[in-house]
């Protein structure tokens, strides 16, 4: 079964390294996290912490734009396109399962994605550690970073998945991702914003509040990150909105997993249905 996987997951790798998807992700989430880097050498002196803990703080701010945009642009013809090249009747008549075709199109691109975060992200690290700008806390809070955003990166590939099995043109996926991402990263918070300037005492600041920001993935992943820096006046935000919640932040990493868990079975069962 995993030979099946892993040769639907290359075929992913070789469609990334020739449509060069790896490369540009790589080159933005480079350039983005060196400027980043750069711009927040500053206050590093006066908040006693290293510039590296700076940039993870930063980071997990603009990773929750970035990563689900990438994962989206993955992710949203990984089955229509495959019904409009006339690929995927090939592919099935071959002994590959449905779950087994999805897996190693989630597989695939969860490497490409890695691969992208790893040296994109990674190359700011160890450019800070070069500098003598670094430590090792500051790195595992790097590493931390690196791991969530890929966690994140799958809740937004599963949601594209679940946007391409529903739609049999990749134009039509392409724009109900673009919607997805406004609607989950931008829109989401403001909504939440808006309701909690509207009535900031009332029952939804202390009963719907803390569990929307769990229900969303983005929030979620930006929830954890903030929180596990431990410097709240460094990063203030959701770090502080963490110290209100009826539950530990480790939650937000489960409700992560879970939302992924989630999306990928639904994927798969909506998978199932288009050719029985």
């Amino acid at each position: 079964m995993f030979s099946r996987i892993w040769t639907v997951a290359a075929q992913e790798i070789r469609i990334g390294i020739r449509n060069r998807w790896i490369l540009l992700a790589t080159l933005i989430l480079a350039v983005f996290s060196l400027a980043l880097a750069l711009l927040g050498s500053a206050p590093a002196g006066t908040l006693g912490v290293d510039r590296l803990t700076i940039t993870v703080a930063s980071l997990a701010s603009l990773s929750v734009y970035l990563v689900p945009l990438i994962a989206l642009l993955l992710a949203f013809d990984a089955v229509c396109g495959e019904i409009e090249r006339g690929t995927l009747l090939m592919t099935l008549s071959c002994p590959i399962s449905r779950t087994e075709f999805l897996a190693g199109k989630a597989f695939g691109h969860t490497l490409v994605l890695s691969f992208a975060l790893v040296i994109g992200y990674g190359l700011t690290a160890g450019l800070l550690v070069a500098l003598g700008s670094g430590s090792v806390s500051g790195l595992i809070d790097f590493a931390r970073l690196i791991a969530t955003s890929v966690l994140l990166g799958v809740c937004f590939l599963a949601i594209g998945y679940v946007l391409s099995s529903l739609t049999r043109q990749s134009g039509t996926a392409a724009a109900a991702a673009i919607a997805a991402w406004l609607i989950l990263v931008v829109l989401y918070d403001l909504a939440l914003l808006g309701a909690l300037v509207a009535n900031p005492s009332g029952a939804f600041a202390s009963d719907v509040f803390p569990y929307a920001v769990l229900a969303n993935p983005a929030d979620a992943f930006r929830l954890f990150n903030l929180a596990a820096l431990g410097a709240s006046e460094l990063v203030g935000g959701m770090a502080g909105v963490a110290e209100t919640l009826p539950f530990p932040p480790l939650m937000a990493l489960v409700s992560l997993a879970a939302f992924a868990g989630l999306m990928l079975s639904l994927s798969t069962m909506l998978i199932r249905r288009i050719m029985p």
